[in-house]
């Protein structure tokens, strides 16, 4: 292939003749690739042989057809192959259940959410529940006293509920009323609104704390939605080109759902579950011991939990006042010794911890937490992870390489954030905002991920996103569109060069940094490098095959380069419907 260079294909070539003696029958063969292995030893191929789900032949096409005859092979008419691709910090049940929610933000009127509603009833079972989000309370509020009965007649056997756009009213019809004991004459609460038609019927619309009322009688999904959620996420996955997804904050029944899949042979990604630090059962799935590669496809061996909020609602608990809300600092859900201790326990019980802080004086609460129970327990591979990362104390960037402990970071959500981010911090706290080239030069490697469903599941995403520092326009290109596309505070212009070329363009990575973001560093991050992150002889099979090399088209036409295809442990759980180059045998 055109893009190897010759001494690559001599050593991969003998590498290959090393490890058989005689041509072996394999379960696939993927020829004619342009495969970016993203190991040093080898980092370019033509062609793969996999067996039993793992790779056991990695070189040219003529030395892997020497020593290996597929059952099934697959041409692959110099499609870019890279390792399988992981999203770092992800809720899959959420988005699975988001999914199967109803966007009612094209609806103009309440008779054209009612239809929605009328059309999912055949995909919905009899008695089961419809939701949907996102009607606009808003300007349909001269008709609120009109919407008496509509979703009665829409979906007379079902439950519904209906959140606004805004969060904060919901819509919902009589069987949900009847449910939540809410009849005409209970009273609203303060702070609240059940409203009623002229007649004093009730509409099924409750605002404020009312909502409240409702909210409280909803049954926790069935152990077969948990399921139908997961494989829907699973599949939504496997369209962008994931291959692992590192799901932080599962509870028992999830994880059950997991385990259930898994024996049954349907988890189509490789799950890395991060079990909820806040649930009841947490000391029991302690004294339990961890889950490693169950069925070769689930993991479960790490804890999750909340040190604060996002900076975008001004939870992330700062050092300093928020720029744009003087006296809010933001807050900490737990105490540094409170941390402490639960590392403690989580570290002797094999777990790894993983916590999400976000501001400045979050993240240093959990370095420091982190730094005293690694003395206390001696550990010298924890590998302990702070989640989110937004921003960063310059004191304490070091400090993650110097104690082992890892970063992960949402470019998927930076993607966004990045419009209000200097509004929240200023000029000068957003030099350390989101700052991955400086963790790197430190020695710091960056767990990629989204934060779906809140964010874009596209992975691309945010491989654009970690080089670009600029959203899917390409803003910024200089101050003047930071000017025009951003919230800034009025001191922003004092260094301009903040915005010449991206937001904060020198924290931007390399296209190799970014790619292993995504790859190396995650399987790292799970203890999983010596079967992941990385297309080498003896690990997993999973692949993400592009339509172009990436390494050779502009950074901004990554996001839209097309995936063809995803395979986990050799088995093709996506293909492209223009994927038509790919030859199978």
């Amino acid at each position: 292939m055109k893009y190897i260079r010759p001494a690559v294909l001599v050593f991969l070539a003998f590498y290959l003749s090393s490890c058989s003696v005689r041509k072996s029958n394999v379960d696939l063969v993927l020829l004619n690739g342009d495969i970016q292995t993203l190991d040093s030893n080898f980092p370019e191929a033509e062609a793969v042989a996999v067996d039993g789900g793992r790779i056991v032949g990695v070189g040219t096409n003529s030395a892997v057809e020497s020593h290996f005859s597929g059952r099934i092979t697959i041409d692959l008419h110099g499609a870019y192959v890279l390792p399988g691709l992981t999203d770092g910090h992800a809720h899959i049940l959420e988005l699975g259940m988001s999914l199967r929610t109803l966007d009612l933000t094209s609806a103009r009127s309440p008779q054209e959410a009612a239809r929605l509603v009328e059309e999912a009833t055949a995909r919905t079972r009899l008695g089961g529940w419809i939701r949907g989000s996102g009607w606009d309370a808003a300007s349909w509020r001269g008709q609120l006293q009109s919407m008496t009965g509509l979703l009665d007649k829409a979906a007379p056997d079902n439950f519904v509920l209906l959140v606004s756009a805004d969060g904060g009213a919901v819509w919902v019809n009589s069987k949900v009323l009847e449910l939540a004991g809410v009849t005409r004459t209970t009273k609203s609460p303060e702070g609240g609104q059940i409203i009623k038609d002229s007649r004093g019927n009730l509409t099924g619309v409750l605002t404020g704390s009312a909502v409240g009322l409702i909210t409280h009688s909803i049954p926790a999904p069935s152990e077969s939605e948990i399921e139908d959620a997961i494989l829907a996420a699973c599949d939504t996955c496997a369209r962008y080109g994931l291959t692992e997804v590192q799901d932080a904050g599962v509870d028992s029944r999830t994880l059950e759902a997991y385990r259930l899949l898994a024996d049954q042979g349907r988890l189509k990604l490789r799950v890395y579950a991060m079990y909820d630090g806040n649930d009841s059962t947490l000391p029991a799935m302690l004294k339990k011991g961890i889950l490693v590669d169950y069925k070769d496809y689930l993991t479960m061996r790490a804890v999750r939990v909340d040190m604060d909020g996002p900076l975008r609602t001004r939870q992330a608990a700062l050092v300093r006042e928020y720029s744009d809300a003087p006296g809010q600092y933001g807050s900490t859900n737990l105490g540094e010794k409170d941390l402490e201790n639960l590392t403690i326990a989580s570290l002797s019980s094999g777990f790894q911890v993983c916590t999400e802080a976000r501001g400045d004086r979050a993240c240093d609460v959990a370095l420091n937490a982190y730094e005293k129970a690694l003395r206390a327990t001696g550990e010298s591979d924890a590998r302990l992870r702070i989640e989110g990362t937004e921003v960063l104390l310059t004191s304490d960037v070091p400090r993650f390489s110097a104690l082992g402990i890892l970063p992960s970071s949402e470019a998927n959500d930076f993607a966004s954030s990045m419009f209000w981010l200097e509004s929240r911090l200023g000029s000068r706290r957003i030099r350390n905002a989101y700052p991955w080239q400086a963790l790197i030069q430190e020695g710091a490697v960056i767990i990629g991920g989204s934060g779906f469903p809140e964010n874009s599941v596209d992975p691309r995403l945010g491989i654009y996103t970690s080089i670009a520092r600029k959203d899917m326009f390409g803003n910024p290109k200089s101050y003047s569109d930071a000017r025009k596309y951003f919230e800034l505070t009025a001191d922003a212009a004092a260094d301009s060069s903040l915005f010449d070329g991206g937001f904060v363009p020198r924290e931007g990575m390399t296209l190799d940094q970014a790619l292993k973001s995504f790859t190396v560093w995650p399987a790292y991050g799970a203890f999983q490098e010596k079967t992941k992150g990385t297309i080498s002889v003896g690990k997993y099979a999973d692949f993400t095959l592009f339509k172009s090399d990436l390494r050779r088209i502009p950074v901004g036409a990554i996001p839209a380069d097309e995936v063809l295809a995803t395979l986990v442990g050799g088995h093709l759980v996506y293909i492209s419907p223009s994927a038509g180059e790919l030859s199978v045998k």
